[in-house]
């Protein structure tokens, strides 16, 4: 089955650098500890740019969106917005990338002394990865299947999912719940059972020549 989010296979992404904590390391060699806080509670923020033509695209928004979630959960990522960009722009340069790719920054609150949800645990300074690969849209000619999933997207007082957590498993379920009923992509309504959402993209429709979204 097709997914929003498949892409065709690159070969130049077999050796490609990541960005780790301030140096650049082939993909293989990118690793960090199992006492991580991203990796043992998923506790972090992240952010997904396209690299088009030489350029960023809508940079200052993500970055809006990073800093304001990195806020909201009190991690500090010890880099102001000109070290993050700079840090983008190194990566993209190390891998020779101009179009085409896709960068993904992740902010983690660093290796803990033991594995709680305390972030007062944390020790040393936060993990700060940034991949980029080439990412070209996989094509499909039928469109893409969708099904009203019965997990919700949920409002702020309940889990913010302007959030850009670490943690994707409402997410997942719901496209686990699109692929048992044959669809490749899962559409999530709010609590109000009005349209939030795919479970990996936004929805957009066109009535009467208009394009409508969900408002947030």
């Amino acid at each position: 089955m097709a997914g929003s989010q498949d892409t065709t296979p690159d070969p130049r992404n077999d050796s490609v650098l990541v960005y780790l904590n301030g140096a650049l390391v082939p993909r293989a060699d990118a690793k960090i500890s199992i006492f991580d806080a991203g990796f043992a509670l998923g506790d972090g923020v992240w952010e997904g740019l396209r690299l088009h033509h030489g350029r960023l695209l809508f940079l200052d928004a993500h970055l809006d969106r990073l800093y304001a979630g990195a806020a909201a959960i009190r991690l500090d990522i010890g880099l102001d917005r000109h070290a993050i960009t700079r840090a983008l722009i190194v990566t993209t340069t190390a891998n020779s990338m101009t179009d085409g790719a896709h960068l993904r920054l992740m902010v983690t609150r660093g290796p803990k002394a033991t594995v709680n949800q305390d972030p007062r645990n944390a020790i040393g300074r936060p993990t700060i990865v940034i991949t980029a690969e080439y990412k070209t849209p996989a094509t499909t000619t039928r469109g893409l299947a969708l099904h009203t999933s019965t997990i919700r997207c949920t409002p702020a007082h309940m889990f913010d999912m302007r959030l850009n957590s670490h943690s994707r498993l409402n997410l997942i379920r719901a496209l686990l719940e699109a692929i048992d009923a044959g669809a490749d992509e899962a559409l999530m309504l709010d609590p109000n059972d009005h349209v939030a959402s795919c479970n990996a993209t936004n929805f957009f429709c066109v009535r009467n020549g208009e394009v409508l979204t969900s408002p947030g």
